[in-house]
């Protein structure tokens, strides 16, 4: 509520009667109401549906079918079967059978079975088509010349192959071929020759495939004999040329395994030659070391020995200096002794270091001339590997074709002794003329029928839901508005006299609207509010009709009641009462003071205030304080001033209005608007702060939806029983 409306007490939503409560249906029975609406284009879609079918089903002509079952085993490749020249398996079983399967339904399968059966001449197979083959004949254009067969050939290997069905048995190897005609002995004759056509095509074509894998094979292994040869003879002259002579050096391992290397003879001489010189570089190291530590002085016996006695006569010496003098007689002959022996070691020294470096000096020329050895020889092994490059080019070459050479010949000698395969088709159950026509099935048909009529029908009734955009489900209200419900109006035979028709006090109109204003009682916290606006989304959808009766009712329970027609630009309350519209609410909101003069009485306690003369800008004077004036006048002198509107679509008038009144009710015509429209102008209304308080359906026709008790008959309850008492 805005701030003009800040007068009034807030308006609390108070617990709403039983018939404007807001639960949500479950789906279930929507869909039931549905399809209790349109029971009668269901009905009338299915009985459609099953009578064409019947009517079909008699018409038609009995169809035979004839099945004969026959057994494809999977093959096993190998180079002894017709398939021997492929170079690897196909793949998965699946893919086999999807190509027997194929093969079955070929073209040129259904060529062998016509002319094998030489159907074209055959007057009972035209016949079981129901086909006159006299009328192919004389048709244009259809015998080409040149092409072995006219216009019996085309249409007979057509039918052939429209007929039959070849039906895979899920989970094994069986396979049913099916044919269908209208003569079960053509039927069954077709199916068993389709099948031995099949046995017959496998078989020649496994034929072929030997006799042609044969001829390749000796076209192939004369031209690989020849290559064999050549590139032999190519690998052992270039390894003349070269001087390349091969070892083999393969060990037993090797060998078993076909892998045997070869090696060259200066390749082992380099490789022997390459061991010496690394024991005799070792010697050398030795004997080098051994030269110049003193030729092995210290591991010398002889040279130990001597080396012993002269610290022996040292010591002897050592002993005779303690007690004598150096020159005493035996003293001296010691100290003899000793350079004698000095002497001695000196030689043997000067003996052994000769011996070592003579040693060194031999090591040292062996592994010089080893050297050299190893380096011519290196040199004869690098060109021989270059040369090995070439060499091992041929040997590939060589090695290759006779290995191609040698797995041709043994496919070859295979397929000469084999031959070809057991064949691995056969025929199960073969056809039998049948007693009994296949189709048409009159209960299959019906059952169809009646499927695609269930379709049709919900199809149908969709479409009609999905076209009613308009709102016709009372209890959906609060649902797709997000405003409560205050009542159901019904829909008046003759509109032509309302305000009788609302004075009634037993019509339903009247009771309709006794029932909303006991639902207003209950929307604020002083009851019925002190003034309510009327306002729907276009024109004609009864929010006059519903100011007028509600004003009605109001008064009748003893309110003084105001009717303000504010639809300035088409007012309509007054012609219902029969009164003028000379001056009225225009007037006052111009300017005019004297607001009593412009009331028009209708009963003592009830006054119109109409429309007025007509001005050019309604919205201009609506915009204005007077109308928000006028009313806080009128709720002083009346209990309740009810105001019709203009409608909201296209106009500013209502919102504008609604500045002025407690609350709004807004009136709905029972589908008339579709949802979105009616939501389009409540949130103009709600954008302008406008103090929405429910929702009035008028025109409301309880016979096309089945709500059961409160909607149904609850303005006529008890009605029976008064007009009986009456009639007593």
């Amino acid at each position: 509520m805005n701030a003009l409306n800040a007068g009034y007490a807030p308006t609390h939503a108070m617990p709403m009667p039983a018939d404007a409560g807001s639960h949500h249906k479950p789906a279930i029975v929507d869909y039931l109401h549905i399809l209790r609406r349109r029971k009668w284009w269901i009905v009338s879609v299915l009985a459609a549906a099953v009578l064409l079918a019947l009517v079909a089903t008699l018409l038609m002509r009995p169809t035979y079918s004839a099945v004969t079952q026959i057994e494809v085993s999977r093959e096993q490749k190998n180079v002894t079967n017709v398939q021997g020249i492929d170079s690897e398996q196909v793949g998965r079983d699946l893919e086999f059978y999807q190509t027997q399967y194929s093969l079955l339904e070929a073209r040129s399968l259904a060529e062998r079975v016509m002319r094998r059966l030489r159907l074209d001449t055959l007057e009972n197979f035209w016949d079981a088509h129901g086909v006159d083959p006299a009328d192919l004949e004389g048709e244009t254009g259809l015998r080409r010349a040149g092409q072995g067969g006219g216009a019996r050939e085309r249409v007979a290997l057509e039918l052939l192959l429209n007929h039959v069905s070849i039906q895979p048995i899920r989970g094994s190897s069986l396979i049913d071929i099916e044919y269908s005609s209208y003569d079960p002995e053509t039927s069954a004759l077709i199916a068993n020759t389709w099948a031995t056509e099949f046995i017959a095509q496998s078989i020649s074509r496994k034929f072929d495939s030997t006799a042609e894998a044969r001829v390749f094979l000796e076209r192939r292994l004369e031209e690989l004999r020849g290559r064999v040869e050549q590139s032999e003879r190519a690998l052992v002259d270039y390894a003349s040329a070269r001087n390349i002579i091969t070892i083999d050096s393969g060990d037993a391992s090797q060998a078993a395994s076909g892998q045997v290397r070869e090696r060259t003879l200066t390749a082992d001489s380099l490789e022997a030659l390459n061991r010496q010189l690394q024991q005799a570089t070792s010697e050398r190291i030795a004997a080098e070391a051994t030269a110049r530590t003193g030729g092995g002085a210290k591991t010398n016996q002889t040279l130990a020995s001597l080396r012993q006695q002269r610290a022996q006569l040292a010591s002897e010496y050592a002993e005779l200096m303690v007690q004598f003098e150096p020159g005493y007689p035996q003293a001296r002959a010691v100290q003899e002794s000793l350079r004698a022996m000095d002497q001695a070691i000196a030689r043997e020294e000067s003996r052994v270091g000769r011996d070592a470096n003579e040693i060194y000096q031999a090591a040292a020329a062996r592994e010089a001339n080893l050297r050299d050895q190893v380096a011519s020889l290196s040199t004869q092994v690098q060109s021989q590997r270059r040369d090995s490059i070439q060499y091992n080019i041929y040997q590939r070459e060589a090695d290759t074709n006779r290995q191609l050479y040698d797995s041709l010949l043994q496919r070859y000698k295979e397929i000469g002794v084999a031959g070809v395969s057991a064949n691995n088709i056969a025929v199960i159950d073969r056809a039998e003329p049948p007693t009994e026509p296949s189709s048409p099935n009159l209960v299959l048909n019906l059952a169809l029928a009646l499927a695609a009529g269930l379709l049709g029908a919900v199809a149908l009734v969709f479409i009609l839901e999905q076209a009613r955009e308009g709102l016709t489900d009372p209890t959906r209200v609060r649902d797709l508005l997000g405003i409560p419900l205050l009542g159901s109006v019904p829909k008046m035979d003759d509109e032509t006299d309302i305000p009788s028709v609302i004075g009634d006090p037993k019509s339903d109109m009247s009771e309709a609207y006794l029932a909303i204003r006991s639902s207003l009682a209950f929307t604020t916290e002083h009851g019925v509010p002190h003034s309510m606006m009327m306002v729907s989304s276009q024109p004609a959808e009864g929010k006059s009709t519903s100011a007028l009766a509600l004003a009605t009712v109001l008064h009748r329970v003893g309110k003084r009641v105001v009717l303000i027609d504010a639809d300035l630009r088409n007012p309509s309350i007054h012609s219902y009462l029969g009164l003028d519209r000379e001056t009225g609410v225009s007037n006052f909101l111009a300017g005019q003071q004297d607001w009593r003069s412009l009331l028009r009485p209708v009963r003592p306690g009830f006054d119109l205030m109409p429309a007025g003369p007509s001005v050019p800008s309604a919205a201009e004077l609506l915009s204005g304080e007077r109308l928000i004036e006028l009313v806080r006048m009128l709720e002083q002198e009346y209990d309740h001033v009810v105001v019709d509107s203009a409608p909201i679509i296209g106009l500013a008038d209502a919102p504008l209005i609604s500045r002025a009144v407690e609350t709004v009710i807004f009136v709905v015509e029972t589908g008339a608007v579709s949802v979105r429209g009616l939501r389009a102008a409540l949130d103009r209304l709600r954008a302008a702060g406008a103090p929405l308080i429910g929702t009035i359906m008028t025109k409301f026709d309880d016979s096309s939806v089945e709500y059961g008790y409160g909607y149904s008959y609850r303005y006529s309850y008890g009605r029976r029983g008064e007009d009986a008492n009456a009639d007593a």
